[in-house]
């Protein structure tokens, strides 16, 4: 058991490593295979029902998690490790975020806002094309705040939890939401059954997110009892169970202002606003971008410390007892 557990985390801290020091492929991403796979299997199983979505999500998810649980059984040294490092790399996203994010930063930067709208739709399905810097900006510290906790502190909460199927599980009911999860005519009732999946799944990394962000406040100029403060007194307001309270912990953390009106295409969303600092420019989403690096490696030692587990007790603290 103690070696499952040496090998579970040796393998997300090396998953961890690999996310920052290996790009992503262009072409035949684990993740976009699994979505190719997900579509497919939505055609064959759509109508516009409850039932039928939650069969859909339960296969595909189920299929995920199965094959982390087969992978996870292969027997010889190391493959467990070696195993885990894989999935933990391919479903991390943490990196490649933070990656665009800093391409759009540099295009506000450099006054190039075509550039900065061409790329945020990389980042969220925000309609970029009546957005001027800071509606840019506001809209990349907020994506960056979420996808912080979907895409690397999530899977290194499940991963420690549940070793490859937690891994696999979690970022295939993050994908079916991403696909599936809107209430629009199509899937309101069809995607009812990915959402709320995505928001159990959710619930814990988003919490983990927000209370990492606050204690890392002061590494990029911010204070953790107002980033606190601003979690505890906005995080609620988000209409997302889970969203709401990353923003907020960003937003207090780095002294912003976020929230507002959202375009997506031609539905207008008005969230509520969430922090009581400035709207964000592009230096503050530098200052996001490196919040969410630290946060996604303090999560990744935390996993592996988890994973790796406390001894029940210390030997010979009992010696000598009767």
């Amino acid at each position: 058991m103690m070696k499952q557990r040496g090998e579970r985390a040796a393998g997300l801290l090396a998953g961890a490593v690999l996310d920052r020091t290996v790009p992503d492929p262009r072409r035949g991403h684990p993740v976009a295979l699994f979505g190719a796979a997900a579509a497919r299997l939505e055609r064959a199983l759509y109508r516009p029902s409850r039932a039928r979505g939650a069969v859909f999500t339960a296969a595909a998810v189920g299929s995920a998690a199965a094959l982390g649980a087969l992978a996870e059984r292969a027997p010889g040294p190391g493959t467990r490790t070696a195993a885990t490092a894989a999935a933990a790399w391919a479903v991390s996203g943490g990196a490649m975020l933070r990656r665009e994010a800093g391409r759009i930063a540099g295009a506000l930067e450099a006054g190039d806002l075509d550039e900065a709208r061409r790329r945020l739709p990389g980042l969220c399905g925000r309609d970029p094309s009546e957005l001027d810097g800071k509606g840019i900006a506001r809209a990349a510290v907020e994506s960056v705040a979420e996808n912080t906790s979907d895409a690397a502190v999530g899977g290194h909460v499940w991963g420690a939890l549940l070793g490859l199927p937690g891994l696999l599980g979690h970022r295939a009911a993050n994908t079916l939401d991403a696909m599936v999860g809107y209430r629009s005519e199509r899937y309101l009732r069809f995607g009812s059954a990915a959402a709320r999946l995505d928001d159990v799944a959710g619930w814990a990394p988003s919490r983990l997110t927000a209370l990492l962000a606050c204690a890392a406040a002061p590494l990029v100029g911010g204070d953790t009892r107002r980033a606190l403060a601003a979690t505890a007194r906005y995080g609620h307001r988000h209409p997302s169970p889970n969203a709401g309270y990353c923003e907020a912990a960003f937003a207090g953390a780095l002294d912003l202002r976020l929230g507002g009106a959202n375009r997506y295409g031609d539905r207008v969303e008005h969230r509520p606003e969430l922090g009581d600092g400035r709207p964000p420019g592009p230096a503050d989403l530098r200052r996001a971008i490196r919040l969410a690096g630290i946060v996604d490696a303090a999560s990744a030692g935390l996993a592996a410390l988890a994973a790796a587990g406390v001894p029940e007790r210390v030997p010979g603290a009992n010696r000598g007892r009767r």
